[in-house]
């Protein structure tokens, strides 16, 4: 069995002990975004992860440096990682909700969407194969917005563990049928093995819907707790 930790957060005040947290690299990503409730949504993320990270190796939060060498361009945006770690992280924030995974020896990936737009078809269209949308072609307007939610956040999650992200079309994921365990059932890109992926549904709150991938054959064990930046650890 392997255990995938998840932790929720909402977005930290944007003080310097944060900021502090980040490398040079990091403080310019910060800066590049325009507005303040997306650069709060980065330093919360960088924060989470570096705390709880440190708690994990044992070090200061401050001391973790993250390696987000972008496999296209070699640029620092990709997604992060732990030099000379087997643990796994991935982080994803939307709205008021910032989170976090962590699994030691697998790759993963987390996705949280905020569920407020309604699922149209376009919606439906761009994201979900066809034997999903006959899936849920029959459900009522609100059921079908929970079902598209859970299929998103879900394939984004996958997407990410791969590295590939949406380099592989939506609509060439299958999962199964709402109300079912969540599982990949075919896919058409060879990063992604069905009988060596494992899904898990999340609880990030009212509002809020979100998935975690593991690519591993395992059985999958999830734990969800929340977190608050009362101790940084640095």
């Amino acid at each position: 069995m392997i255990t995938c930790s998840v932790w929720w957060a909402v977005p930290v005040d944007d003080t310097a002990e944060h900021r502090g947290l980040l490398t040079d690299v990091e403080l310019d990503r910060y800066s590049a975004y325009r507005r303040a409730e997306d650069r709060r949504r980065f330093l919360t993320g960088r924060t989470l992860a570096k705390t709880l990270v440190g708690e994990r190796l044992g070090v200061r939060a401050a001391d973790v440096v993250f390696d987000s060498t972008c496999d296209d361009c070699a640029k620092q945006h990709g997604p992060p990682r732990i030099p000379g770690s087997t643990l796994r992280l991935s982080i994803s924030h939307s709205g008021d909700r910032v989170g976090l995974a962590l699994v030691d020896g697998a790759e993963l990936g987390l996705d949280v969407e905020s569920t407020t737009r309604r699922a149209d078809d376009g919606l439906l269209d761009y994201a979900l194969s066809g034997a999903e949308r006959a899936a849920v072609a029959e459900l009522s307007d609100d059921d079908r917005t929970r079902a598209f939610f859970r299929y998103w956040t879900s394939k984004e999650a996958l997407m990410k563990a791969t590295g590939k992200g949406l380099r592989i079309p939506l609509t060439s994921l299958t999962l199964s049928n709402p109300g079912e365990p969540a599982r990949l059932v075919t896919s058409a890109a060879s990063a992604l093995d069905p009988a060596a992926t494992r899904l898990a549904p999340l609880q990030p709150g009212t509002g809020y819907d979100a998935s975690v991938a593991v690519l591993t054959g395992d059985e999958l064990r999830v734990t969800e707790h929340w977190w608050s930046p009362a101790a940084l650890g640095h």
